[in-house]
């Protein structure tokens, strides 16, 4: 009997894991030795696709509770927050999953690349130093990330701005058309003197090269002379000559001379390392074919040198060439890392990150945004929560098809989230009733009904903190938009206050606190208080600050309270002081003069949202 139900047990134990494994979808697994192969399979499954989902693992992301893009975040200072993470962490894995929605029927194709900053091409880049989180790199390991395969065989990159410093550095030969317009600057005697010169030595070396075959039998003594003399040299099997350049200017008139001369020449830039030209070198071809031959070569090794270059960054490319919309989950984090690795530098300010932003990739959605459109009552924090809300409230059934790109032997879980991405992004365009295909069609009712849906980004700050002492949460239930005048920050209370102890202080502590407020701490140091009623913010500051201040309010301000507006937030953000606690950094904000009062009307009439239960974070997947 005893046997019997040991049986019993083994037997659903394994069925568990049968379901278990299941419910495990299969992703390609990406590294340098497999990715010139998958490139071209991912070329194939883009090009098939109506959307792309993107999925970032990185080394951290926020390195204090404070600097967490928060509901008291307007979407200037939550851009300077996600520009710092984006700026000192390292991104690790890229999950992208081309897929196609048809009715109820959801096909992806799931690829995840292992990523690592290394400079292969010895030109200094993209090897920089990088910010750890042992949080994060513990939860990878957990899941069986391969930290060794990742830095042995991780895919490296560089970024559009980065490429073109490289190329430079490197110092190549590029090709250029030597038809060129006449210059409407008349020439000097240096020019006519320069013109002459160069000319008279390309008509030697030409009728050099090209001279009866009896010189073929001169002995190399009197060759190696004669490539002395006439300084030619050798492009492979094919005869050259370098003209050293001093300017631009003598490119142009190299370039017009050669104009004279018949087709068989094709002419070379080789710059500088600081960018500029330092020769043009003259290939000499035999015919009209073995030049067209050349060109091909050329172009042929110069894509060579750009893969290597762009590595990764490939795919990127690609992605954006397609200009097919991309789903993310956190668009503001995700795309700050993005642009920051495979574009350019991060710009200062939003406006300038979003316009260029655009550039690369016109249509995002934001499956945050989407959910928000639902209006889920509670807190759903996670996209495993989203699927199962909108299963539990709606009918939107979709069935899941994968693409079985990946090997036996590849790890499952990594780039799973990916995937569940495009699962929720099809659930919510079923229940937002939004037609996946209408964003490549013409209609324009379709078309402008997807359009309200992309490129939010203002929307999208990320998940709060909870307090950390366990205190209360403000209007979880209740959304509410107040404007950032009614906020107060508040530090320099005593150690271990909650923020129900620290309201019923001063709810006792003055008039000003009689009418209707909410505290909320954002760390141990420091608490936000929100007035709902008009101008009360600035009246506390001042009864602060003034010598009649009475009362317990008073006692405080003894101990050391300390308040101040959201301009000296502010302040602290666009400074940089990212100080571990947002006392010490409001602190050394409010010593500093205000340089953004000019900036200060924007961020008075701005509005903010207290309530970012819809926020979904794969951090607590």
């Amino acid at each position: 009997m005893v046997a019997l139900i040991q049986r019993r047990l083994f037997c659903t134990k394994i069925s568990q894991n049968n379901r278990q494994h299941r419910l495990q979808w299969s992703v390609k697994q990406v590294t340098k030795s497999n990715f010139n192969d998958s490139l071209q399979e991912f070329k194939s499954h883009l090009s098939s696709s109506d959307f792309v989902a993107v999925s970032l693992q990185n080394t951290g992301s926020f390195s204090a509770a404070w600097h967490r893009i928060s509901s008291f975040d307007t979407p200037e200072t939550a851009y300077l927050k996600a520009r710092r993470a984006a700026d000192r962490f390292q991104l690790l894995q890229f999950a992208v999953c081309p897929f196609i929605i048809s009715g109820s029927k959801l096909t992806a194709h799931p690829y995840n690349f292992q990523l690592f900053p290394r400079d292969e091409l010895n030109i200094g880049m993209p090897s920089y130093s990088f910010s750890c989180q042992t949080s994060y790199l513990t939860a990878m390991a957990r899941q069986g990330f391969d930290f060794n395969a990742c830095i042995y065989d991780g895919i490296s990159y560089l970024s559009r701005a980065q490429e073109l410093v490289a190329k430079v550095r490197m110092g190549n030969p590029v090709a250029i058309n030597h038809v060129m317009k006449p210059s409407s600057s008349p020439p000097t005697v240096a020019d006519t003197v320069f013109v002459e010169r160069v000319k008279s030595r390309v008509k030697h070396w030409k009728k050099a090269c090209t001279d009866s075959p009896s010189r073929k039998t001169d002995e190399a003594l009197i060759k190696s002379l004669r490539k002395l003399v006439l300084r030619g040299e050798q492009y492979g099997s094919r005869p050259c000559m370098t003209i050293d350049v001093c300017s631009e200017r003598q490119v142009q008139l190299v370039l017009e001379m050669l104009g004279e001369f018949s087709d068989d020449l094709v002419a070379l830039k080789i710059p500088t390392k600081g960018g500029g030209t330092q020769a043009v070198r003259v290939v000499l071809t035999t015919s009209k074919e073995d030049k067209s031959l050349f060109e091909r070569e050329l172009q042929k090794v110069e894509e060579e040198q750009n893969k290597k270059l762009r590595g990764f960054r490939e795919v990127i490319d690609l992605i954006s060439a397609s200009q097919k919309p991309v789903v993310s989950h956190n668009s503001l984090n995700d795309f700050s890392v993005i642009h920051s690795k495979f574009i350019a530098p991060l710009p200062l300010n939003l406006d300038e990150f979003l316009r260029s932003l655009h550039s690369v990739f016109p249509h995002i959605f934001d499956v945050n945004h989407l959910m928000k459109e639902v209006g889920p009552p509670e807190k759903v924090t996670n996209i495993p929560a989203a699927i199962s809300y909108l299963k539990n409230r709606f009918f939107a059934p979709i069935d899941i098809e994968i693409s079985y790109g990946a090997s036996l032997d590849e790890g499952k879980i990594h780039g799973q989230n990916v995937v569940r991405i495009c699962h929720l992004f099809a659930k919510l365009c079923s229940v937002l009733k939004i037609i996946p295909g209408a964003i490549q069609s013409s209609d324009e009712n379709a078309t402008s009904l997807l359009d309200g849906y992309a490129n939010v980004f203002k929307s999208c700050c990320g998940s709060s903190q909870e307090s950390v002492d366990g205190g209360i949460r403000i209007w979880t239930k209740s959304p509410r938009k107040v404007g950032c005048e009614d906020l107060v920050f508040l530090w320099g209370f005593r150690d271990r206050l909650s923020a129900g102890m620290l309201k019923s202080l001063l709810q006792g502590s003055h008039d000003l606190f009689s009418e209707e407020f909410d505290v909320c701490l954002i760390d141990k140091s420091c608490a936000i208080v929100v007035f709902l009623r008009p101008n009360l913010s600035q009246a506390l500051m001042d009864l602060m600050c003034s010598e009649g201040i009475t009362g317990s309010l008073r006692e405080l301000v003894s101990e050391g309270l300390r308040a101040a507006g959201y301009e000296t937030y502010k302040r602290a953000c666009s400074l940089g002081l990212w100080e571990t606690d947002l006392a010490c950094s409001l602190d050394k904000a409010s010593a500093t003069p205000d340089c953004f009062s000019q900036a200060g009307s924007e961020t008075k009439s701005s509005e903010i949202s207290w309530c970012n239960d819809l926020m979904i974070n794969l951090d607590d997947l």
